[in-house]
């Protein structure tokens, strides 16, 4: 896979609190996991690689409004998030009690994110770009590969990898900036992520592979 910031963008999902700070409500099943891989400092390294280099970068952050909490059905993660009230937002429109909260952008990726030039996007409602804009913004850019990472392995940044190599682009997993729940009932998905990426994906590589392939 060839990379160049001409045609390839760093996507990167879900840099919230709730997934990667310990107060966050999700940290007592992924915090192992993120610590073990180094995650928060290696999405940190692909930031500032990809704002050096030139690269693009593309948020798809995930967000829960008031309206979505009427859901008829929902997904055992789904269901898990919501009754959690993880990356829980007071509407489409306001920004009330964001700053801090769950929702919000880890910190030290707030001057990344914030730098008027990175794309967030729609957020995304269960787990793939399928329901918001992400695709559409790449394309719009004439972006035709995708370096992706964030949270969680096996089901956003997985159901992300899938839907956009359907959708034609190519797809280079950073493996070790991402991480994933482990639960005593469902198993690691770390480990399930990682079988699939290696099936899935046009390549998979570490952090420092990935900086060195940008540079």
């Amino acid at each position: 896979m060839d990379i160049n910031r001409n045609d390839t963008a760093v996507v990167i999902i879900d840099p919230q609190n709730d997934v990667l700070n310990e107060k966050g409500v999700s940290w007592h099943l992924v915090g192992n996991s993120v610590k073990e891989n180094r995650t928060v400092e290696n999405i940190e390294h692909i930031f500032k690689a990809a704002k050096q280099h030139g690269f693009e970068v593309f948020i798809s952050p995930h967000y829960y409004y008031p309206t979505d909490y009427g859901w008829n059905f929902a997904g055992t993660v789904e269901q898990m998030m919501l009754e959690s009230r993880e990356f829980d937002r007071k509407g489409a429109l306001s920004l009330d009690g964001f700053l801090g909260s769950g929702a919000d952008w880890l910190d030290r990726y707030k001057p990344f994110i914030e730098d008027g030039k990175t794309i967030v996007v729609s957020p995304h409602k269960a787990y793939g770009p399928q329901s918001n804009d992400l695709v559409l913004q790449l394309r719009k850019r004439n972006i035709s590969k995708v370096i992706l990472l964030g949270m969680l392995a096996n089901i956003c940044v997985e159901a992300h990898l899938r839907d956009l190599i359907e959708q034609g682009f190519e797809v280079l997993i950073v493996k070790d900036a991402t991480a994933a729940p482990q639960h005593p009932d469902l198993g690691d998905g770390y480990k399930a992520a990682l079988i699939n990426f290696g099936y899935l994906a046009n390549a998979v590589l570490s952090t420092n592979e990935a900086v060195k392939a940008m540079a």
